[in-house]
């Protein structure tokens, strides 16, 4: 029986062609004026009457699991929960239900943090997409059995809507640091 030898590649060991997933230079952390700028704008938007359309996407939650996933250090469960009692108290409902799915869906975001760090944003928008639907679920669920009727699933569109804006939300609030890092490739 012959033996088989493994062929080398020319160029040394073949752990050295390996590539990463990103390909993308490490970034810099975003500055506390923009995470908190952009969550505090985002957060009054969100008190304006149009986000009472069940299609519209939450984009309050949709920024705040950005920053979940980005600056993990400034932006946690705390954060969520404030935001969320402060919404509940706008929408006058139920105490806690916005808090809930805020605090759900930056819990899952910080849970898949340091697995989402190696992927591109389309890959991180397949994973996080299931978490908005299910922080979503949860308190659609606790809130239909506490009023004693279910509100429908008009809200399964705008937990859909707010994860496929997730491409969009990366290159709007990233914008910034990619404007930085463009002018540091010309100095040495």
């Amino acid at each position: 029986m012959p033996l088989v030898t493994s062929k080398r590649p020319a160029g040394g060991s073949s752990l050295m062609s390996l590539q990463p997933v990103d390909a993308a230079p490490f970034h810099r952390p975003s500055s506390a004026v923009l995470v908190w700028g952009t969550l505090l704008l985002v957060w009054l938007a969100s008190l304006l009457p149009w986000r009472l359309w069940q299609p519209v996407p939450d984009l309050l939650v949709l920024v705040l699991a950005f920053w979940c996933l980005h600056e993990p250090g400034r932006v946690g469960l705390l954060t969520a929960f404030v935001l969320g009692l402060l919404m509940d108290v706008h929408d006058s409902g139920l105490l806690g239900l916005h808090a809930l799915n805020y605090v759900l869906c930056a819990y899952g975001v910080l849970r898949l943090h340091r697995r989402l760090q190696h992927f591109n944003v389309w890959v991180q928008t397949l994973h996080v997409l299931p978490v908005f639907v299910l922080a979503a679920l949860v308190p659609r669920l606790l809130g239909a059995w506490l009023n004693g009727e279910w509100v429908g699933w008009d809200w399964l569109w705008a937990a859909l809507i707010t994860g496929a804006l997730l491409p969009l939300a990366d290159v709007l609030l990233l914008l910034p640091q990619r404007r930085l890092d463009g002018d540091d490739v010309g100095a040495v």
